[in-house]
């Protein structure tokens, strides 16, 4: 990723969290040059793309997930629990994560329940041989 990426993600990422949406391509700078630059970092992973709009901006997502997440006055979508758990520490606020009957509140870096565990049933190393589903 060179710098020119490196910046465009950065301002999407500020962008999202400005919005509390993804943001439209319009809405980060001129259209044809933030998708082409958008699709550069979906291919290196630092971004999921769906057609020409963001799916996933990790630990961000786009769409309505079963992890939500509030945080900094909002409500936002992770894409799984360890994303989740992601926004709060973007953001480097406290917040409450639920998932169907779970809910984990976040205080101080650390959730309220230390004997959580976390399990993947695919290891990391073949997340992105399907992000989205994995």
């Amino acid at each position: 990723m060179d710098d020119n990426d490196l910046e465009l993600r950065n301002l999407t990422y500020r962008r999202f969290v400005e919005l509390g949406r993804a943001p439209a391509s319009d809405e980060v700078g001129p259209r044809d040059e933030v998708l082409a630059g958008w699709r550069r970092l979906h291919e290196s992973h630092a971004l999921v793309l769906d057609g020409d709009a963001i799916r996933m901006a990790n630990p961000f997502s786009a769409v309505p997930t079963p992890y939500r997440v509030q945080a900094a006055g909002r409500w936002w979508y992770g894409n799984c629990a360890w994303d989740a758990f992601g926004i709060c520490a973007a953001l480097g606020v406290d917040g409450r994560i639920e998932h169907r009957d779970i809910v984990v509140e976040v205080r101080d870096r650390r959730p309220d329940d230390e004997a959580l565990v976390f399990h993947c049933l695919v290891p990391a190393a073949h997340w992105w041989d399907d992000i989205v589903y994995t």
